[in-house]
């Protein structure tokens, strides 16, 4: 049986991106030897959209679906203050029929999405 989920986000800059989530983000990791940290993540939830070409990389020698990292909260405007107040750039927000989003400007010049959903999603439906 399917016990969890690993996501894996690459970036040019890997040691300052993972000392953004540990000391920005402040999430809880476990660290595999020099440096390499594995961080726990808040509940999760997976969305299938259709793409508009290749979108894939390639990890252990096989072409793997790409993916976007958007992190999710209760209030935007809040976190986004949160955020600002540790020097970290947002991008302004824009609205959706889903949500309120932003994107998260890491170290490495990345961006991760952050949003605020208007839909029902599956951490409500499962805390219910």
């Amino acid at each position: 049986m399917i016990a969890g989920a690993h996501f894996l986000l690459y970036s040019k800059d890997p040691e300052a991106d993972r000392a953004f989530f540990k000391t920005v983000l402040e999430f809880p990791s476990v660290d595999l030897g020099d440096g390499w940290l594995i961080f726990a993540l808040p509940p999760a939830e997976l969305a299938v959209h259709p793409g508009d070409g290749e979108f894939v990389q390639m990890h252990a020698e096989h072409p793997m679906l790409g993916g976007l990292l958007y992190l999710i909260c209760d209030d935007l405007g809040s976190v986004i203050g949160l955020l600002k107040s540790k020097g970290v750039a947002c991008a302004n927000p824009v609205e959706a029929e889903w949500g309120i989003s932003t994107t998260v400007r890491l170290p490495s010049g990345g961006e991760i999405g952050l949003y605020q959903p208007t839909h029902r999603t599956m951490i409500e439906a499962r805390s219910t």
